[in-house]
């Protein structure tokens, strides 16, 4: 026995027809949806950040200063500005070391004091974790060149607490400037940038911790680990995503260190043994027009810190896939 099916009628064979056809459509518009909300983003950061970049670039590739730009000329040199600056032994000797040395420590000692300071605060109760994370947090919150103001001002040769404390207690015979020699200098703007980074790392790791299963370092505590133990073979083990994320954001932040140099007596290129990347920069720019090398100095620190950048967001999506 055959069935016969009645035709359909005609207005739905249209309106069937209609729906896979404009279908297509529909999935594109969907999909284009968050490029169409993002665009205006998208176009501010390329006028305000990608266009500065491109002329950056363009700049490191000519022999640019004060004639070019009374001029409007453009005397294109090529890559010579680049390899001017990677043949100087001023590169490889002073201003690499200083950048990567700094960068080292100031990123461990960061982290390992803004570690300890959030297991300070994951013992205390909620009131005084919440005094004491406020008055952290006013570090944090100081601008860079108030604290290197406060830190020049602390260390400084003629009026400075450290000058005026120590010879008293027969520490020192004399007062002594602590902005002359490299590793001093160094050691001042290591404190600078330990103060005013540590509150970032002690509220990220402190917000991990609290998530931290009690059950599990009580058991452990239980079976005899000692705090040591219970750090290194529970918490940092659970913690491992956010320290990745805080080493790498320090990381980034340490290595293109300005104001803490530059405003130092002696970092704005007096002193020239203490000059980082960036400070090298800005002092061949406008301290000696030479804004072509300048700008070839600025397009070398940005390609390490792309690739910083590009190790950080590798890390989220680890830490998305899991």
């Amino acid at each position: 026995m055959t069935m016969v099916h009645a035709p359909l009628p005609a207005a739905d064979t249209e309106a069937s027809s209609a729906s896979v056809a404009g279908r297509p459509r529909g999935l594109s518009l969907v999909k284009a949806r968050p490029w169409l909300l993002l665009a205006p983003g998208l176009i501010i950061l390329a006028v305000l950040m990608l266009w500065p970049l491109v002329q950056v670039f363009l700049y490191s590739l000519q022999d640019y200063g004060l004639r070019e730009i009374n001029t409007g000329e453009q005397n294109w040199i090529g890559l010579d500005n680049y390899a001017k600056a990677l043949s100087d032994p001023q590169l490889w000797t002073v201003v690499l070391p200083n950048t990567v040395g700094f960068a080292a420590v100031a990123v461990f000692t960061t982290v390992a004091v803004g570690t300890l300071v959030a297991l300070l605060l994951a013992k205390l109760g909620p009131v005084w974790r919440t005094i004491v994370s406020s008055c952290i947090m006013v570090a944090w919150a100081m601008p860079a060149v108030t604290g290197t103001y406060v830190w020049t001002f602390i260390f400084d040769a003629d009026r400075g607490i450290v000058n005026a404390v120590l010879p008293d207690v027969g520490l020192m015979d004399e007062p002594y400037n602590w902005f002359t020699n490299q590793w001093t200098f160094y050691a001042i703007v290591l404190l600078n940038v330990v103060h005013h980074g540590f509150p970032f790392v002690a509220i990220t790791v402190l917000a991990g911790l609290l998530g931290v299963s009690k059950e599990m370092l009580e058991a452990a505590a239980l079976d005899g680990a000692n705090a040591w133990k219970r750090f290194w073979k529970i918490i940092f083990p659970t913690l491992k995503p956010v320290f990745s994320v805080v080493i790498i954001l320090s990381t980034i932040w340490d290595f293109k260190v300005f104001a803490q140099v530059y405003l130092m007596p002696g970092g704005s290129g007096g002193n020239r043994s203490v000059l980082n990347l960036g400070v090298w920069s800005y002092v061949e720019s406008f301290g000696q027009n030479k804004y072509g090398f300048g700008a070839a100095l600025a397009v070398l620190l940005t390609l390490v810190l792309i690739g910083i950048t590009i190790v950080y967001i590798r890390s989220l999506m680890k830490e998305d896939e899991l």
